[in-house]
């Protein structure tokens, strides 16, 4: 069995991945940043001839880079945001190589998601928002798809993932105003001080759908998160059923086999 977390931000979807954690000890915890074989949030995906140019770019910190890197097919993958450094632009210069965000065309950014799904043979893992968060969020603001293309998108995610021993747990938020709230203050510096909100605002008002809409600020995002969830939980419903399970958040128990 292999559990995909998911969740919009500040449901609790950590929480959960530490709850299953301890409840199976023999599973594997995949977070954002990690390398995964089915998720590339905060990771660069590159060619080869990239990754030989990164390496020669940043000369001090190749041992690091290397350590944190990891081969696939002709690709290189590098958990770049796992790599402590001081050096100005780093992490701003490897972000471009992300897959989200608008870096790819739709079509290579399907091929890629597509593949990787059915590549993954992994048994016992705990993934945090490795089959929604990401990829719907980029779907939409960035890609402009309809949530009927989304939909049909994720009809040949479960296509990809066929044959797999797998269960989505998903955690739906009821205020998803209070939520946000309680994180914006979790994600402060010691002076208080929103370190993560003004990122994720951004992140929105500047997206390509944003920008069309002409929408921007906190009740356009809430609004975009209410759309998001409300998504995501018909792709549960009419694309995987019988491989889901609804949690309410902060207010479910986790049954013992």
């Amino acid at each position: 069995m292999n559990y995909f977390v998911e969740g919009l931000q500040g449901s609790g979807k950590s929480t959960l991945v530490r709850k299953l954690s301890e409840k199976y000890p023999e599973y594997k915890a995949i977070c954002e940043g990690d390398y995964s074989p089915v998720e590339l949030a905060w990771c660069a995906y590159v060619d080869k001839k990239t990754y030989e140019e990164i390496l020669d770019k940043y000369e001090s910190l190749r041992d690091e880079i290397k350590e944190k890197s990891y081969e696939e097919d002709d690709r290189m993958i590098i958990c770049y945001t796992k790599i402590i450094t001081d050096i100005p632009g780093f992490h701003k210069d490897l972000e471009k190589y992300e897959i989200y965000n608008g870096n790819l065309e739709a079509e290579s950014f399907k091929e890629v998601v597509l593949r990787r799904f059915q590549h993954f043979n992994g048994d016992r893992n705990i993934f945090e928002c490795s089959l929604f968060q990401n990829i719907v969020e980029d779907m939409i603001l960035f890609q402009q798809k309809s949530d009927e293309e989304i939909l049909d998108f994720y009809k040949e995610v479960k296509k990809a993932l066929a044959g797999k021993d797998y269960q989505i747990m998903y955690i739906q938020t009821g205020d998803i105003a209070a939520n946000i709230d309680v994180i914006r203050k979790e994600r402060s510096d010691d002076n208080g001080k929103e370190m993560w909100f003004p990122l994720m605002l951004g992140y929105f008002d500047n997206s390509p759908y944003a920008k069309e809409k002409g929408v921007s600020g906190t009740e356009a995002l809430l609004d975009h998160f209410k759309h998001r969830q409300e998504l995501e939980l018909r792709i549960c419903r009419e694309v995987f059923e019988g491989k889901f399970r609804i949690l309410k958040s902060k207010n479910y128990v986790l049954e013992e086999n």
